[in-house]
């Protein structure tokens, strides 16, 4: 995995930070959802991490929990977790979701978390999600909303870069706010929606404070279609250096949480 600047995370790094930061959101929802002892459920593009340790945690010992990514080197980072982390009830499988090879109708809970804003394939995911679960079973989405996700004081570099991430979203077919949608998207496939919803404050410091670096460095291929090389290292460089002032904190995307039961 390369590195585009000095001290930027890869993206298997990003990826593990990201599962980190998000992850108490994650056993909170769970915890409001009651006891998981037993069930068999599913973490959809598990990445390296995903909910793999908190839904390892729910169902508990007779409890199964599969991980699924179409990604070899992210399940081989996610098998490294899962070895350190001792989950042996975790299994991690190769599958398109798309394509799924998975039984229907087979899963107590599945839950997708930034599946549904990079692509705009929500009505391919949403029926193949519904399809994997069993009647009374519960699907859980997790999408973020950009509105409340800046830096104080603000850099202009870093917003700039925010910008060029949304349009890239959107260019791509997806939309980095996705998770407005999620109820209708719930409803979309006759589930009632509950929500909730997490911000979290940013000190000085936090390796997350460098998200837009760190996005800019996985979407470089397609932020060059918007800004050229010259231009994007430039932004990349001075956001960067601007993050890293002891004096600036910040507030991160917005995380919407949407579930309900088939």
């Amino acid at each position: 995995m390369s590195y585009l600047l000095a001290g930027q995370l890869s993206e298997i790094e990003r990826l593990r930070l990201q599962s980190r930061v998000w992850e108490p959101a994650g056993e909170r929802l769970l915890v409001s959802l009651g006891a998981g002892s037993g069930q068999r459920v599913l973490e959809v593009g598990c990445g390296v991490m995903g909910w793999l340790g908190c839904l390892s945690r729910w169902v508990g010992e007779r409890g199964v929990v599969i991980g699924t990514d179409i990604a070899n080197n992210l399940l081989d980072a996610a098998r490294l977790f899962c070895a350190e982390s001792r989950l042996p009830n975790v299994t991690l499988l190769q599958d398109d979701f798309f394509a799924t090879q998975l039984e229907e109708a087979s899963f107590d809970l599945v839950h997708l978390r930034f599946q549904l804003c990079p692509i705009g394939r929500v009505p391919e995911q949403m029926a193949s999600a519904y399809r994997l679960l069993k009647p009374g079973g519960r699907l859980i989405l997790e999408d973020p909303d950009a509105g409340s996700w800046h830096e104080n004081p603000v850099s202009a570099a870093a917003q700039r870069l925010r910008e060029l991430i949304l349009e890239a979203f959107i260019r791509g077919g997806g939309d980095f706010s996705s998770g407005r949608r999620l109820p209708e998207y719930l409803r979309s496939v006759g589930i009632e929606p509950q929500m909730r919803v997490e911000c979290l404050a940013l000190e000085a410091g936090h390796p997350y404070l460098h998200l837009p670096v760190q996005f800019a460095t996985s979407l470089k291929p397609r932020l060059l279609q918007l800004v050229d090389e010259t231009e994007l290292s430039r932004l990349m460089e001075q956001a960067a250096s601007d993050l890293a002032s002891p004096h600036r904190w910040g507030t991160t995307f917005t995380l919407v949480q949407a579930w309900g039961q088939k």
